[in-house]
This record gives C-alpha cells, structure tokens and sequence, in this order.
C-alpha cells in the first residue's frame, strides 16, 4: 500500500513535467559545481606546498574560482528550491481538490458511517503532511543521489584505495535506516490514524456543548479525550523515537568512516606518496558523500508521516462515489408531482431490513403526512425519494419515469426540503436565503422572507439583509435560523416539497403563521410532511402510518380516527393522556 501511494504521488507530480525537468537540471548543475570545489581545493593545496611558497596571483585566482563556483552553485540551488516549492505545493493543491471534489460526490452513507473530524482531519492536517514531506523529498533525494555520483566519480580519479574504504562503509548505513525504517512506519501510520480519532471527537464535543453541559458529562468528556490523546503520545513518542536513531547511528558510521579515510590517507601518502592535497580532497568528499544520507535520514520522520498521510487521503479519493448518471437519463423540464412507491425494499445495514414492501400511489397536489414511532422510517421514505439512498428493490416513479432515470442533480432540484436540523453558513442572511438561487433580487429574497413571516425580524437587524450570521447561525435562535431555511426554500418554489419535522423549533404563535404559508406554498405541489406532532397535519390529503418500515393504516385525519387503530391510540396519546408513544 506505501509503494501503491508513493506511485500515486509520482503521477500527481508529473503533472509539472515542465517544472520538474528544469529543477532536476539546476540541482545537476549546482551539485555538479559543488562536488568540484573540494578536488579544486585539493590541487590548490598540492599547488602550494609544491612551490614552496604562497604565490597570492594564484591564490587570488584560486580565490576567484572558488567565489564563481560557489555563486552559480548557489544560484541553480535557489532557483531549484523555487521550483521544488511550486512542484509540492502545486501537487498539494491537486491532491486537496480531488479530495474535496470527491467529498461531494460521496453517498450520505459515508459521512454516516465515518466521524466528520477524520474525514476534515485527512483534508487538512494529512494533506499539510504530504505537503511537508514531498517538499523534503523533492529537495534532498535528487541533489543527494546527484551529490552522491559526482562524490564517487571524482573519488576514483583520485584514489581508488580510499574511494573503496568509503563505499565499504556505505551499505551499513543503508541497512540501519532500513531496519529502523520498518519498524517506526508501523507507529507514523497509527499516529495519523489516531490524530484523526481525537479530531472527529474534538468536533463532536465542540459542535455539542449544551448537551454536554447539560447531562454534566465534562469529566467523561475530559477522560476520554486524555485516552486518545494518551494513545497518539505513545505511538508518536514510539514513531519519533525509531525516527531519531537513524540520523545519530549514520552518523556514527559516517564518522567512523572520516577516521578509517584520514588514516588510510596517512598511511598511503607514507607508502606510496599520496599528496596531502588529496587526502585534504577525500576527507572533505567523505563528509559530502555522506551528507546526502544523513540528510534523507533526518527527514524520515516527515517522510514516512507523508506516506501515512497519503494512504488516509488517497482512501478518500478511492471511495466508490454516487454511481454516474448514465447516457439514458434524462431531465424532467416540467413536473406534476405523480409519486408512485412500488414494492420497495430497503435495509440501511443488510441483516436487518427497514422497508418492507412499501407502496404508495401519491397524486399531483397532494399533501402526504407521513407519522409512526421512532425507527418506523418516515425519513428513510424521503432519503430514498431523494436517491441519498439506493432502493434494494422495487421502483419510485415521478409522473411515469423511474427516478433511476432522472439525472441526480434535476431530481434533487424539483424538491425543496425544510429539515428538522438547520444549516446556515457563515455568510450575510440574503446569501443563506438565495443559497437555492443565487441570481435572486433583493425583491425576490425579501418577498420569500416575508411569506416565511421572517422579514421584520431581518429589518430590525442593525444591517439587516446584510447581516452576517456566524458560524452555524450561533447568533440567532434555534426558531429564527428555522424560518430562514424555510424562507430558502420558499425563494426556490420547487414543485414539490419535503417538510421533515419544520416547524419543531418555532413558538406555537410563529407556527400558526408559518402553517399559513405552507398552505399556501404547498397549494398545486405535492407535499410529503413529516411529523411527531399530529395536530400539524389534520389536513393532509393522506394520512400514511408507518411501524417497522411498512405502511399499517392510510387514509385522512378523520378517517383514521374513527377506524381507532394505529393511528387514532398515537393521536389519542399525545392530545387525551399526553404520554408520550
């Protein structure tokens, strides 16, 4: 899996061919230049002690190529690093977008089965990893691996005896980093693992904070967020600390290596003559040998951080998303509002079926309550309608056409929905009301504001439709944020409707108007309402009673009460002994 995301990574770069290529020849050209400047130094010192004296013309010519060497060497390696930062922040920026663009591609049923702080974790602090790592990658392999040729090449023109000493001491680095390499990537991909855990249970605490202070749970709170946050300590204290015996053990060898070349130096300019500016030569080219794996090795924290990240993020991109519209779809341009539920089956989980055989004939301009206990699968009804959820079997019909044949995006636009959970985004009140439609005027906007009987309360605002709401509607009240979702779908007049619950959090008052403009809203569409409180839907058209996922009695308000079944002990519940069913 770590090769399969390193594969990966390799063809996001690759689409900056342009930018690659000319970075990989200006680190070739400026490693090039800089393994030159010791076998330079090297024949100056020989130059020197071989005339006896310091002849300063030479020197300062020494000096002067020394200084262009460095300068055009420095050069290449900044435009280099340039170009390194614009590879890996650019490859980055794919990575992120095709993450996010296939977030809003996935079924509903992934961000139910899958915490919201791991999935925002992998799409923020996964993908800064790979950030970090591709940059320390990009900038140490390729200049050291260049580093590393041109150090043994000029090496062995100067002494093949002492070049085999260093290489002979190589292979015990590469074999100590492997073996720590191993087993502390184990630890980084927990690490991450466990960094999203206690992200996903930060934004739930956070998000739910009066209920948390309600039930008195913050000690439970505080003992469980010490237990993961204790787990990412061991296993990022274990990673770090596999991580940090590499840099120290190759240098140990590297060092043991500086010894063994000043020694072997010694004794061949003893033996067979050896210039002293050659042994000056090796020992400056065993350090610059080395330096490239020390520096791989100090990043391998980072670098195995990154792979980690990037398993995390690439498992989004994998997901199987909401199957693509087929070629035979089609959109519906005007609609009736013809329901037609036949035979229907559908189990969130497979061993346990929730719809049975559902079946339901609904007529233009109806208004369709559906009610039952908890768990009956009255929203489940409306998830299925709206394809957030594939049927197991049997068939929805919108006025004859299978909804399978509707493209997605056109389906989901002929419903508006008012659900029970509101959602408002940080944003003035006229753009989270013209969510829908973001061409509308300042009359439109405030023509559905007045029928959602929420434009006054807009007006006495110090900036009124220009008001910013803050993050999830924090400074408005639970019924005030649930007339602006109304008024949103009020704006878009979509010819049909789903009411989940809508009016659960608005005083009686508020809702007795807000019941007004739904008649009227409602008048012509067909309407699916949603409801605990009966007394919200004596006038629905057709009344269907669900428990256990299937349809137990049907009809309307006065029908189903005097056949005192089902639905007449729930109404009789609620408005004779007020217990709660």
């Amino acid at each position: 899996m770590k090769k399969n995301s390193l594969f990966r990574l390799f063809k996001y770069i690759g689409n900056y061919k342009i930018y690659l290529v000319i970075s990989l020849v200006c680190a070739l050209v400026s490693n090039i230049l800089t393994a030159f400047i010791p076998f330079i130094v090297g024949k100056a010192i020989d130059r020197i002690i071989g005339q006896g004296r310091v002849d300063f013309p030479d020197l300062f010519k020494i000096i002067i190529i020394l200084a262009v060497v460095y300068g055009v060497s420095s050069f290449f390696m900044w435009i280099f690093t340039i170009l390194a930062n614009i590879i890996s922040f650019r490859t980055v920026r794919d990575i992120r977008n095709e993450a996010f663009d296939k977030i809003e591609k996935l079924p509903l049923k992934y961000f139910d089965s899958n915490a919201h702080g791991d999935i925002m974790s992998r799409l923020t602090n996964d993908i800064d990893a790979i950030s970090d790592g591709l940059f320390q990658g990009i900038t140490q392999f390729y200049p050291g691996i260049v580093t590393v040729i041109c150090s043994i090449v000029l090496m062995f023109a100067l002494s093949i005896k002492i070049s085999l000493v260093i290489l002979c001491m190589t292979p015990l680095c590469f074999v100590i980093a492997s073996f720590i390499t191993k087993r502390s990537n184990k630890m980084f991909k927990e690490q991450q693992k466990t960094v999203g855990e206690l992200n996903g249970y930060i934004e739930e605490i956070i998000g739910n904070q009066k209920i948390v202070k309600v039930f008195g749970y913050e000690e439970n709170s505080q003992k469980k967020f010490n237990e993961i946050n204790t787990r990412l300590y061991k296993c990022g204290q274990q990673a770090q600390f596999y991580s940090s015996l590499t840099n120290p053990s190759t240098r140990f060898v590297n060092n043991i290596t500086y010894v063994l070349v000043g020694v072997v130096g010694g004794l061949l300019s003893v033996l067979n003559g050896l210039s002293v500016g050659t042994i000056s030569s090796f020992l400056t080219y065993s350090t610059q040998f080395s330096q490239p794996i020390n520096n791989i090795t100090s990043v391998a924290t980072q670098l195995q951080a990154a792979l980690a990240s990037c398993e995390r993020v690439f498992s989004i991109i994998d997901e199987v998303q909401e199957v693509d519209d087929s070629k035979n779809t089609k959109e519906i341009i005007k609609c009736n509002g013809n329901i037609d539920f036949q035979n229907v089956f559908f189990s969130y989980v497979k061993e346990v079926p929730l719809i049975n055989n559902f079946s339901a004939d609904i007529k233009k301009g109806n208004t369709i309550a559906i009610v039952g206990p908890t768990g009956a699968g009255k929203t489940t009804i409306v998830n299925l309608l709206m394809r957030f959820y594939d049927i197991n079997a049997g068939n929805i019909m919108i006025d004859g056409t299978n909804i399978y044949e509707i493209k997605r995006n056109n389906l989901r636009r002929l419903f508006g929905m008012v659900l029970q959970d509101t959602w408002l985004f940080e944003g003035t009140i006229r753009e989270n009301i013209s969510y829908g439609k973001q061409e509308a005027s300042q009359c439109e906007i405030e023509k559905a504001a007045k029928e959602a009987y929420v434009h006054n309360f807009i007006k006495r605002l110090p900036e009124g439709y220009d008001t910013v709401i803050t993050e999830a509607g924090s400074n408005l009240s639970e019924g005030q944020k649930q007339l602006l979702t109304i008024a949103r779908v009020m704006l878009i007049n979509p010819p049909m409707l789903i009411l989940d619950e809508a009016t659960s959090n608005i005083d009686t008052r508020t809702e007795a108007k807000i019941q007004s403009a739904f008649q009227v809203m409602m008048n012509g569409k067909t309407s699916f309402v949603i409801a605990h409180r009966l007394s919200t839907i004596r006038n629905a058209d057709i009344i269907l009673v669900m428990n256990n996922g299937e349809i137990v009695e049907r009809g309307n308000h006065e029908e189903l009460l005097n056949k005192g079944g089902f639905y007449a002990k729930l109404y009789k519940s609620q408005f004779e002994s007020r217990e709660s069913y």
